[in-house]
């Protein structure tokens, strides 16, 4: 019996088996029987767990060809699917690896006739382009008209050839304003194909105009001609006195809608994590640069082969206007950005610890290492992006200073101290995006009173205790904290800016703000 089951099919192996397990039962077989009847029950076993383990192998193959397929599907299927995963899965490859199985909510749009197109070529480095960008948006919705994507410089200067997709999160911008104002990549095919043959009526705005200004003299325009271009767009919009909702729009569009592109943001996130393993830092925005010195006629310190350099760069850009300068006065009025020499004096005055990390956000600075000694020698943990980075890390961004800079913006918005050495537009933006994110500390120099206590210092008038007790007694209502913006009615270029204090989009509590 035992051979046959041996030789036998599945079918005859289970009728045999129930054969003998019947008959034993009812006849109650012992002895021989009994061994027959083992020897059936095992192979029928054998067969059975063969046949289980065969199904449980399948099967798990074609759940882990299942799983595999849906990873590939990514946005759709892939987080659903895989969300609450056992631990073959860890947290940190889910947030790289995985796309956010949250939804995007989009603001709904809103419906409004209108009235023309406007575009618009911005001028000058990031930061400037940064707060035109806002204006431009504002404008464009109080006049009911479609904007169209703004043009970035690429004459300047830098000559930064990126476009605005390069640095900015086209569509982000286009779709979390859509709740506000129509915005357009290109313009239509038509209107497209007449601004290529010229037919485009083009003019530079008036600077620092009020909102009205727009409604009574470029809005007929745009309606005229359907499509007006604004060549220039620094600096067109007023600070002071425009309606509620404009100023909230352009801070809307500064800290919300103008998000760098992932690139540029990922970069910016590592330079800030390796910033942060080492402990607390600074940033020192030290525009000690060559076009900064040549533009603003600045060379203290400078030997005479570089004052001769700066001057014939000053001579060689015929937009910048000015160029018999001097440069004694000009320091002497707080009008040129502190030296790396003045800056180290600064700092060690403001009791800054010297063990702290100092992140220099700015291009070449001028003279080397020989104008950056001083600095060192006091405060040696001095780090730059490439310092921080491999040269492959920042290989994409080369030659285009605008992302550079959006990198720089990035690390100072995070710093625990922010410091300017002169208050050009990369300052006032950063200074007032570190106030809406809660009055981060940042320290505004006071640079008149600062040269001449430097200078007392130098010739002895003052010692080191009393030069560091005034610098401190200068500065302290100069940390970022709340304070009315200045107003200074026909002379807008000496009042305070609009993105260095927007009061109007800030948190404050009762008695936080105060008057300067």
């Amino acid at each position: 019996m035992k051979e046959v089951l041996l030789g036998g099919g599945d079918k005859i192996e289970r009728k045999k088996a129930r054969v003998v397990w019947e008959g034993l039962m009812m006849m109650g077989l012992k002895g021989e029987s009994n061994n027959k009847l083992r020897n059936s029950m095992v192979v029928s076993s054998s067969s059975s767990r063969m046949k289980l383990w065969m199904i449980r192998a399948t099967t798990s193959v074609l759940l882990w060809t299942c799983v595999v397929q849906l990873t590939a599907l990514g946005d759709v299927w892939g987080p659903r699917v895989l969300k609450g995963w056992p631990s073959c899965f860890t947290y940190e490859s889910a947030l790289t690896e995985l796309p956010s199985s949250t939804p995007v909510v989009l603001p709904p749009k809103r419906v409004y006739k209108n009235n023309g197109y406007l575009m618009v070529s911005c001028n000058g480095g990031l930061n400037q382009m940064r707060a035109a960008i806002c204006d431009m948006v504002a404008i464009a919705r109080y006049l009911n008209v479609t904007l169209i994507v703004p043009e970035l410089d690429k004459t300047s200067f830098w000559a930064d050839p990126s476009e605005f997709q390069d640095i900015f999160d086209v569509d982000h911008f286009i779709t979390s304003l859509r709740d506000e104002v129509r915005i357009l990549k290109e313009l239509p095919p038509r209107l497209k194909t007449r601004v290529e043959k010229g037919l485009l009526y083009t003019m530079p705005p008036i600077s620092w105009s009020d909102i009205s200004y727009y409604k009574n003299q470029i809005l007929p325009l745009i309606q005229k001609y359907k499509v007006v271009h604004l060549n220039r767009t620094d600096a067109r919009l007023a600070n002071n006195e425009q309606p509620l909702e404009i100023q909230r729009l352009r801070c809307r569009v500064n800290f919300s809608a103008l998000r760098f592109t992932s690139q540029i943001e990922d970069l910016g996130k590592r330079v800030i994590k390796l910033l942060r393993q080492k402990g607390p830092f600074l940033v020192l925005h030290l525009r000690y640069e060559m076009d900064m010195l040549a533009f603003s006629g600045c060379t203290q310190g400078c030997n005479s082969d570089e004052v001769e350099e700066l001057t014939r760069m000053r001579y060689a850009y015929p937009w910048w206007k000015e160029k018999i300068i001097n440069s004694d006065l000009k320091r002497k009025d707080g009008l040129c950005p502190l030296t790396p020499e003045e800056t180290a004096l600064t700092l060690r005055a403001l009791d800054i610890d010297k063990n702290i990390q100092i992140y220099i956000a700015a291009g070449e600075i001028y003279g080397g290492n020989r104008r950056m000694a001083s600095l060192a020698e006091n405060y040696p943990r001095l780090v730059r992006k490439e310092t921080l980075l491999e040269p492959s890390d920042l290989q994409f961004f080369q030659n285009h200073s605008s992302q550079m800079a959006a990198l720089d913006y990035l690390v100072s918005l995070e710093s625990d101290i922010f410091v300017p050495t002169y208050d050009g537009n990369m300052a006032k933006v950063v200074e007032g995006h570190r106030r809406y994110l809660g009055f981060k500390k940042t320290i505004l120099l006071n640079r008149k009173l600062l040269v001449d206590l430097i200078d007392q210092y130098h010739n002895g008038e003052l010692n080191w205790e009393e030069f560091s007790l005034a610098v401190k007694e200068a500065h302290a209502d100069r940390m970022g904290s709340a304070t009315k913006r200045w107003v200074i009615p026909d002379r807008p270029k000496e009042e305070d800016y609009f993105y260095a204090n927007p009061e109007e989009c800030l948190e404050l509590s009762d008695g936080m703000l105060s008057s300067t």
